[in-house]
């Protein structure tokens, strides 16, 4: 059994837009770079493709999402990052990535831009992606490790940050 900590510790200013809006809004200035700066026109064999793999990596990550959103709806549990867990997901794709929904978010953003081809936006990604990695998931990571214990220190030494079993 778990108990919840006495005292959250505190939420990063930036933590407060949810993070689905952070790649919204950040994808919307990639366009707005793409609007002042835009790229020449694809050779028409380039775009096909690039569009096709934009449709694989939106219709993979939406239903990844969707996998990834029904669990943890099952279980009663929260996607909100400064809420607290009620379960450890450890299962379906969590048993590949302790993060497949901010996966499936960059996959959705990539097939977004393959489909518009948009080039821009891939530019303000790796921000998005920073931001996750050194301020949204370390700070998940401490209340899953305050609320959980051993249990997620095992999990976490099993399945890797974004991919792969260590």
């Amino acid at each position: 059994m778990h108990q919840a900590p006495a005292t959250a510790p505190p939420v990063h200013p930036l933590m407060r837009v949810p993070v689905p809006w952070v790649f919204v809004l950040a994808y919307l200035a990639g366009v707005g770079l793409q609007v002042l700066l835009p790229t020449g026109a694809p050779r028409p064999a380039v775009a096909l493709a690039v569009r096709v793999a934009g449709i694989v990596l939106l219709v993979a990550g939406a239903a990844l999402a969707t996998w990834c959103l029904s669990i943890f709806r099952r279980q009663r549990t929260t996607t909100v990052p400064f809420g607290t867990s009620s379960r450890l997901v450890t299962w379906g794709p969590y048993r590949f990535s302790r993060n497949p929904m901010y996966a499936s978010l960059s996959m959705i953003y990539l097939g977004e831009a393959g489909i518009l081809f948009q080039g821009w936006p891939l530019v303000t990604l790796p921000v998005v992606i920073a931001y996750l990695n050194w301020i949204v998931v370390p700070y998940e990571e401490l209340r899953l490790r305050e609320i959980f214990g051993a249990d997620y220190e095992s999990y976490r030494a099993r399945v890797g940050r974004w991919i792969g079993r260590r």
